[in-house]
């Protein structure tokens, strides 16, 4: 290791920089080799077997660094030269990328993202929840929407085996990426600040609240780019205020931009420090004039000091509740608080999956819990006998039972509550699910709905999940009550960023 100052030439360090016993300290320089990346998108180094993160450093790497923080097990350094660089590096086409918190992986070849992501999955089956996994994947390179395998498609072959003896492990495969992996994010909720030239709005740099200012995103649908940048110069021109976090003052925190891919149809969301918006009409009209696309425009108002973007009161200022868009041949109304999965070709992709690890005839009962406005069920529904879906958001309820309407879908019935009081109480009424499929939050599943799978004995679990950790948690919790974890499938739900999110299939284990 290389250090420009090593620990005897540093006597005048400040003592809480400095642990005893550690091979290096705050400020120190050093080159190291990157052998991994964690699940934040950082290098991991090694100095003296001592753990480095790296920010902006891939595997394979030989970087030189400069210590920021120290802790007893590891520490964090910041990449100062790449000594010999990965093949897996490229040139991150976004200008304020190094500024930018919103994406992490922009400096990694695609091909090279699906496979870390792949890999990020496997190291949580194994380490969190102790489970065995298969060797490596067959190779299926990315994907589109519109190839993907969907509930018509030939199932593979560990489904036609899964009744019959146990596989030796999970068959964890290849994630299936996009073939364009730009441009696919449907909506934008853009930090609206204020800078001596008047509004600014962009996305917040990393580790901080300073916004930096954005006219495009490479990852954001076009539109949503242009809206934004309009609806900034307008309230320029107006002497629209930005809200300030730490006064409290001021009147434009957010706007919020949604785009239907299939129709078209805009929304325009604005998230006010206050009821009143001065010069409003003046305002509608400008939009109106300008982005002829925009049919619905709204005011949330959040008059709290907090981070969450939504308060409690939305209105429609101009033009309708809500927009239309399709996943598939299912048709969705978004209204400006509905959750609605930012990227739709992939979307189709990860309940294309869904569908085919639930093995739906045509006459299974179905259970999703978590079902939000009701996305996964009706996709369901166009395959099994009867849905049931349950989410504890009266909102979210009143947006499915809309959009099953909307879909003239009969086949399914949605209860608010938390699935696992809901569950039961429909076990009680005589309603017996052959398959539950739950979507549940970063955080996983409720560790009382999992007692409810159990007791219930669905013939199949397919567990969507957006966080690996608690994924492998809760399988191993399935796992020791009598489910057998037969595939998983991540998908690149969000390229360029370190989330990623996997379809598990699980089926009685029967030996």
């Amino acid at each position: 290791m290389n250090k420009r100052h090593s620990r005897r030439n540093s006597g005048r360090r400040s003592t809480p920089a400095a642990i005893a016993g550690l091979p290096v300290a705050k400020n120190d320089e050093a080159v190291i080799d990157i052998i991994g990346m964690n699940h934040d998108g950082e290098g991991v180094g090694r100095a003296e077997g001592y753990t480095l993160f790296v920010a902006g450093a891939l595997p394979g790497e030989k970087v030189r660094v400069k210590v920021l923080k120290t802790k007893k097990q590891y520490g964090y350094a910041k990449l100062l030269d790449i000594v010999q660089a990965s093949p897996d590096r490229i040139a991150a086409p976004c200008p304020i990328y190094d500024q930018c918190g919103g994406c992490q992986l922009q400096h990694m070849d695609y091909a090279a993202q699906l496979a870390w992501k792949r890999q990020l999955v496997v190291d949580n089956l194994t380490r969190i929840g102790k489970l065995q996994v298969l060797g490596e994947p067959e190779l299926r390179g990315p994907q589109a929407a519109d190839g993907a395998e969907g509930a018509d498609a030939a199932a593979p072959a560990s489904i036609a085996a899964a009744g019959g003896a146990a596989q030796q492990g999970i068959q964890v495969h290849a994630t299936l990426g996009m073939n364009e992996p730009w441009r696919y994010r449907n909506k934008a909720q853009v930090p609206i600040g204020v800078t001596e030239g008047g509004l600014v709005g962009g996305f917040y740099a990393r580790g901080s609240h300073r916004i930096i200012d954005m006219e495009t995103c490479l990852i954001q649908h076009e539109h949503n780019d242009e809206v934004v940048a309009r609806v900034k110069a307008i309230g320029r021109k107006l002497g629209i205020t930005a809200y300030d976090e730490e006064t409290g003052k001021g009147l434009l925190r957010h706007v919020v931009v949604k785009v239907a891919f299939r129709t078209g149809e805009m929304m325009i969301v604005l998230v006010t420090n206050g009821d009143k918006i001065p010069h409003a009409d003046e305002w509608i009209s400008e939009i109106r004039e300008q982005l002829p696309s925009v049919v619905s425009i709204c005011q949330n108002v959040n008059t709290k000091q907090t981070n969450v973007i939504f308060g409690d009161v939305t209105r429609v200022l101009w033009g309708s509740e809500v927009i239309y868009d399709y996943i598939g041949d299912v048709k969705f109304a978004i209204s400006a608080r509905s959750f609605y999965q930012v990227n739709p070709a992939q979307t189709e992709v990860l309940y294309g999956k869904t569908v085919e690890y639930a093995q739906l005839t045509g006459k299974e009962t179905v259970i999703d819990a978590y079902c939000g406005i009701g996305t996964i069920s009706l996709f369901l529904a166009q395959h099994a006998g009867k849905v049931y879906g349950v989410e504890i958001v009266p909102e979210a309820i009143e947006d499915a039972r809309r959009n099953a309407e909307l879909n003239g879908m009969s086949n399914v019935t949605f209860e608010v509550g938390a699935s696992e009081d809901v569950i039961p109480a429909w076990k009680e009424q005589g309603i017996e699910a052959d398959v539950i499929v739950v979507d549940p939050p970063r955080k996983g599943c409720d560790p009382k709905l999992l007692e409810t799978i159990l007791e219930m004995k669905p013939e199949r679990v397919v567990y969507v999940s957006c966080n690996p950790s608690t994924l492998a948690r809760d399988l191993r919790m399935l796992e020791d009550g009598g489910y057998r974890t037969v595939e998983v499938t991540p998908v690149d739900m969000f390229p360029h960023t370190v989330h990623v999110e996997s379809v598990a299939w699980l089926v009685k284990d029967r030996l």
